[in-house]
Order: C-alpha cells, then structure tokens, then sequence
C-alpha cells in the first residue's frame, strides 16, 4: 500500500505564484486553482498512490506559540487575489478524489507527520509532497519526499523523484534525522526561529557532523575546538533546546480520517461543473475523457489506469 500525503498550503502558494493573471471571464482569479488541480492530478500520475490526503494548517499549536510567541509572527498576508482562491481549492480536493484534513490549532506538518509515522507502522509506502524542511527528517527507505524541483532531479529528462535517505544526506551534509538538530542551532528564518548568533546553517552542519547529533554536541561541549564558538554554545544553551522542541514534530496526533479510510474516489460530477465554473477548457477536456474511460460510478478500475490523466 502506497499513501500519498500533499502539503495543501504549500501548493496552493506555490501554484499562485507559479501561474499569474490567469481569471474566467468574470475576471475572478483562478491561477491558484488551476496550478493546484494539474499539481495534484500530476502526483496520481507520477505516483498511483493506493490512499492520499491533502493536508491544511488550521492554526498554531500552542506549545510553539507559548515557548516562542513570536513564531510565525513575522509572515505577510495572504495576497487579496488568492484569499477567494482557498476556500475553493479546499473544496475541490474531494471532488478531486482526495479528503482533505486538519485539526484545530494544527499545522499541516505536525498532521502529515503522524500519519506517515500510522502508515510507517503498518508497513505502507509514504510518500510526502511537501518542501517543509522539518518533515525532511522523517525520510527513511519506505517514507519519501517528492520533489520536481530541478535542483533535486538526477537527470533533465525526469519530470519528478523521489528522495530518499542517501538523497536528504547528500544535500544537507547530515542523516535526515538530524535535520532537526542542525536547525535548532541555525534557526529556521522562515518560521521565524532564532539561530544561535554566528552559527549559520554550513557551521550548525559541521558540528551535528563531528558530534554526531545535537544531545552528543550539548553533553560535551568541550569537544569544540574553537572557543568562541564554544562560548557562543554554552551561553545559548536553554535556545537551542527551546530550538529544537519547536522543530520537533507531533507524530501521534489522534488522526482525523481513519488511514484506511483515506482511498482516492474522484467525484467526477461535481468535479467537472467545478472546471465549468473556472472555464479551465484543456483540463476540462481531460476529466471529460477521465470520466468516459472509467465509467460513471467515480472509481478508478485498474484496467484503464495506465490510460488516465493524459497530461
């Protein structure tokens, strides 16, 4: 069994930004939507998950916010010609065939990480579409991050891959594991953590390489050589173990959707008179044609998979 998880907010931002100007003719945005949908019809492609869920952030956990109130604090508002966008996409993830998930006072990350560890336990193939550095850290052998970034592409004629343990290794200098522990040294600029002063991400690096983690570094801190970078540590001490319990992710939380009831059933009905309304003409053809391979019951036969998403 092969579970697909897809950071929502990710790539609803990320298809915003990729795609630009694009309305209907009542001049309402839809790039976002419209990114979104081909994002997440591309991964089924890509990928034939057997389960798949779309994860939202629904606000912060309080254990972050109280150990560092200014957590995320620093972000700029949603841009006015995506906020309408949103809802919408939120909507269309189940006509599209997937459920969508959250939990109050949650962020996506902490959701994708408990359900990849409940699929893991069981035996099931992970795979998390997401560019969330601190899930980084969850990759082993059976739990994969899937990127299309060109950076991460072994070859120019691959459209996406699959990045596994040695993959995470070699681009962050670390075991994906301790991923967690170069960033409660470095910070994490994007969620608004503080990195211990002088300590950037290549030094934070080095000394997970040579200690061999973050609670080998912290119990021996004579072993660094450099003074004032050993100064710099032993001062910082109480940050950077409140760095590294806010990285930490929540990986029981109670799951809002039972994993097994998370099976891909596209409601082509619904689905279709969704892309009417955008006047998304090319991928409205496509569903159309969708729709007539696999009949009108909404399932997915595996006789006629290979011939889906023709895109």
């Amino acid at each position: 069994m092969k579970l697909l998880l897809i950071d929502g907010s990710y790539y609803a931002y990320r298809s915003f930004h990729a795609i630009r100007g694009l309305t209907n003719s009542r001049g309402e945005p839809t790039n976002a939507i419209f990114g979104f949908a081909k994002t997440v019809r591309r991964m089924l492609k890509d990928l034939r998950p057997d389960l798949a869920a779309v994860c939202w952030d629904e606000g912060l956990p309080a254990r972050r916010t109280e150990l560092q109130p200014h957590y995320k604090q620093h972000r700029s508002e949603m841009p006015s010609e995506m906020v309408p966008q949103i809802p919408f996409i939120e909507e269309l993830v189940p006509k599209l065939g997937l459920h969508g998930v959250s939990l109050p006072n949650t962020e996506a990350d902490d959701l994708m990480a408990s359900y990849s560890c409940a699929a893991h336990s069981r035996g099931m193939e992970v795979i998390l579409a997401t560019n969330d550095k601190d899930l980084l850290s969850l990759v082993e052998d059976d739990i994969l991050v899937y990127s299309t970034a060109k950076a991460d592409l072994p070859s120019p004629e691959q459209m996406f891959t699959l990045l596994d343990p040695a993959a995470i290794s070699k681009k962050w200098g670390v075991k994906p594991a301790c991923i967690l522990d170069v960033l409660a040294l470095s910070g994490d600029a994007s969620d608004n953590i503080a990195g211990v002063a002088g300590v950037g991400p290549k030094t934070a690096t080095t000394l997970i390489q040579t200690a061999g983690g973050l609670e080998e570094l912290m119990a021996d801190l004579s072993a660094v050589k450099n003074e004032k970078l050993r100064a710099k540590l032993t001062d910082a001490r109480k940050q950077i173990l409140q760095n590294r319990e806010m990285v930490r992710l929540d990986t029981d939380l109670e799951l809002p959707v039972p994993l097994d009831d998370l099976v891909i059933a596209p409601k082509y009905d619904e689905l279709i008179a969704a892309l009417e309304w955008c006047e998304f003409r090319s991928l409205l053809a496509e569903v159309r044609a969708e729709k007539k391979a696999v009949g009108s019951g909404g399932g997915k036969p595996e006789a006629v998979q290979d011939d889906l998403f023709p895109f």
